[in-house]
């Protein structure tokens, strides 16, 4: 199922034993276009402090209910190795917060998570593929906020055009399926889905997503569509046509 990330902003988190906060945005890879962490703002429960969880923790999302369960408990979590959330994110510290919940890593194996295309625990890959070396890029993290990237402009081929709106996430396997596209007045400020294989590169510098489109070619992109207007042009159930 397809999820807005602005949608998924402010809901609650539910762990096994109780409530831990809510959603306060997520980090994704651009290199793989794939959700790697869901900050939480865990509020008065742990008031200093911010934590990351990788969608292996991550469970059923009741937009009903605003709610994204936790497959974790609470002293789990508090107890878990901290991990800043000011960017970049130390290739070592994701090591030691994934050795701490026993799970394998993602960016080891051919798949999207490891050696699975989704973030379940794998079984034990053959022993000519656990003994090969980790990857050379493995220093490099690819990580970037969606708050912060939510706003950065659309350059395409032949000029700039609109901004990123939001993010549309499939939560089977936290891959990000489009870049929602807010086109402002150069088509009437209409949005429209520009998924990663449409994107060169994301600049930090220039708060700018690169796109190897014409802004003709964005136009003719699949437009959102919603079963109704909601507030701020939102609506939890959304479809690619």
């Amino acid at each position: 199922m397809l999820h807005s990330v602005r949608q998924l902003n402010e809901y609650r988190l539910g762990a096994l034993d109780g409530e831990i906060g809510h959603v306060k945005g997520f980090y994704f890879d651009d290199k793989n276009w794939v959700i790697r962490y869901l900050v939480a703002d865990t509020g008065t429960w742990m008031p200093e402090r911010q934590i990351l969880i990788s969608p292996y923790a991550l469970g059923h999302i009741s937009d009903a209910g605003k709610l994204v369960e936790v497959k974790l408990t609470r002293d789990k979590i508090e107890n878990s190795p901290s991990i800043d959330t000011q960017l970049p994110v130390s290739r070592q510290h994701e090591r030691d917060y994934y050795q701490y919940y026993n799970w394998p890593v993602y960016w080891e194996g051919p798949g999207l998570w490891g050696f699975s295309p989704i973030p379940l625990m794998p079984p034990p890959p053959p022993p000519s593929v656990e003994n090969e070396p980790a990857p050379a890029t493995e220093a490099d993290s690819h990580l970037r906020s969606t708050q912060e990237v939510t706003g950065y402009g659309i350059q395409a081929l032949d000029g700039e055009i609109g901004h990123v709106e939001d993010f549309l996430i499939d939560d089977e396997n936290w891959a990000i399926r489009d870049l929602v596209v807010r086109t402002g007045h150069w088509w009437s400020g209409k949005n429209v889905l520009v998924p990663p294989s449409s994107i060169d590169r994301v600049s930090w510098e220039e708060s700018k997503v690169f796109v190897h489109l014409t802004r003709s070619e964005i136009k003719h992109e699949p437009e959102l569509a919603h079963t109704s207007p909601g507030p701020d042009d939102q609506d939890p159930r959304i479809c690619r046509e």
